[in-house]
């Protein structure tokens, strides 16, 4: 019965982390697409200033 139980929270500990590994690359993915939207629209505003 012991043996069950602790396989069981092992079990449960290991998706977790499984989980939390993918929710933090998701997190990091979304991160760098916000990056690279900031840089577009920076790059825009440059080419736009130079018109002036």
């Amino acid at each position: 019965m012991f043996k069950k139980s602790v396989l069981i929270l092992a079990s449960l500990l290991m998706l977790s982390a499984l989980t939390a590994c993918n929710t933090t690359r998701g997190i990091g993915q979304d991160v760098e697409a916000g990056g690279k939207a900031i840089q577009r629209i920076n790059k825009r505003s440059e080419h736009c200033a130079t018109w002036r």
